[in-house]
């Protein structure tokens, strides 16, 4: 797979499977709900939006950064999760059960429903947090190790502040201005714990697997040390520094993505696949949404930034590193289990074909450009929302075969 991994030290197939195979319903119940639910198009602090936009970042995009940093982090960065077994087990109960009841509560406002999806998230991502950030301190000194902590200390911050506001809408306490406490949150949640660990994430995996030159050293370090800044800059008061730290969030979130495509477009490989289709896609969407971020937009075109943000570039990216994962973990987990000879097992494409892959990209790309369209023109969310949910049913499906291909030829997860 590449230099420098300790790919000895992977945890076992089933600490990261069950939160990508979990993902995916996550996905298809937002389009659906999207597609039952239109009155989300018009604002983002509708109910049914707030319930929209947790079922993709936390029960999609959530789910599959958990998984896939308990896999990176003994691979790449050479430290495991302290008892990733367990972990993944809590962690992935706390956030499968606290997702819809957190969906549930934002929509209906009821109380006891917040409450419940606050204990279960909470338990759930607390129980997360804690041993990573033990792995995390004995990892190896590497740019995109420090991105990964940058990341996941976000998300420390964006789980407090979502505490914190799943506790006023229940009717436990009264902030001072909920607004500029959400917004806080939105900030750590997406730039912080989504942008930067994508970014450092990326610093090793564009290279390895869609076989692009190496980032420059000094463009890792450049931005390594400016979302470092910029991201506390942006979460503190007072105001002007505020409004420093999201530019400067927003300026490293655009350079990242043009040298990103640069790299794609000067990889040693002329003939592209879906991950890679998937990748262009979202960082064409990163950069859109994070030059439209500091302006002065309309509520509609503010819809759509984030939608380029949210679904055009996350979950696109992610979507995309599923199809790598997976089929990589089936192929590596079989010939550990099984040992030599080799002969007559599946070779990596083998476990995902191009073809179901592809045609789930298309599906995707048409979800996708309703769904963009739809706080202008409310009538699409309809069809994007079935399509978004079509294309989250076949990822699930594609990444249901390949465990069972491998499950056909003895594996164990």
């Amino acid at each position: 797979m590449g230099p420098g991994l300790a790919l000895e030290q992977a945890p076992p197939f089933s600490a990261p499977l069950r939160f990508f195979l979990t993902a995916p319903v996550f996905l298809a119940a937002a389009g659906l709900l999207a597609a039952w639910s239109t009155g989300w198009s018009g604002t983002p602090l509708a109910p049914v939006s707030l319930a929209l936009t947790h079922l993709v970042t936390l029960g999609f995009l959530g789910m599959v950064m958990l998984g896939a940093l308990m896999q990176i982090l003994p691979v790449v960065a050479g430290s495991p999760v302290p008892a990733v077994g367990p972990v993944a087990a809590v962690s992935h109960a706390g956030l499968a059960i606290g997702t819809p009841l957190l969906a549930w509560g934002l929509a209906s406002g009821e109380a006891a429903i917040l409450n419940a999806a606050g204990l279960a998230l909470g338990l759930g991502l607390t129980v997360f947090l804690i041993p990573t950030a033990i792995s995390l301190a004995r990892a190896r000194a590497l740019d995109s190790v420090r991105a990964m902590a940058l990341s996941v200390a976000a998300l420390a911050v964006t789980v407090l502040l979502g505490l914190s506001l799943t506790a006023w809408l229940a009717g436990h306490w009264a902030p001072a201005d909920p607004i500029d406490l959400l917004g806080r949150h939105a900030l750590a949640g997406l730039a912080g714990w989504v942008g930067v660990l994508v970014v450092g994430t990326a610093w090793q995996v564009v290279p390895m697997l869609q076989l692009t030159p190496a980032y420059p050293p000094r463009l890792t370090r450049a931005l390594l040390i400016g979302f470092a800044l910029a991201l506390p800059a942006a979460l503190l008061p007072p105001a002007p520094w505020q409004i420093v730290g999201e530019a400067g969030l927003a300026l490293g979130l655009v350079v990242f993505a043009l040298a990103t495509l640069d790299l794609q477009r000067r990889r040693k490989r002329k003939i592209g696949d879906t991950t890679l289709r998937f990748w262009r896609l979202g960082m064409i969407c990163l950069a859109l949404a994070a030059a439209l971020s500091p302006l002065p937009l309309p509520e509609a075109a503010r819809m759509t930034a984030g939608m380029l943000f949210v679904a055009g570039f996350g979950v696109s990216v992610v979507n995309g590193m599923l199809y790598k994962i997976v089929p990589f973990l089936a192929w590596f987990h079989l010939h550990a289990q099984k040992g030599l000879p080799a002969a007559g097992r599946p070779s990596m494409k083998d476990y995902l074909p191009e073809s179901r892959a592809q045609g789930q990209f298309r599906a995707y790309l048409a979800a996708l450009a309703c769904l963009l369209a739809t706080p202008f023109a409310p009538a699409l969310a309809v069809p994007g929302g079935l399509l978004l949910a079509a294309s989250s049913a076949w990822l699930g499906w594609n990444l249901v075969s390949a465990v069972r291909l491998f499950r056909a030829h003895g594996g164990r997860v």
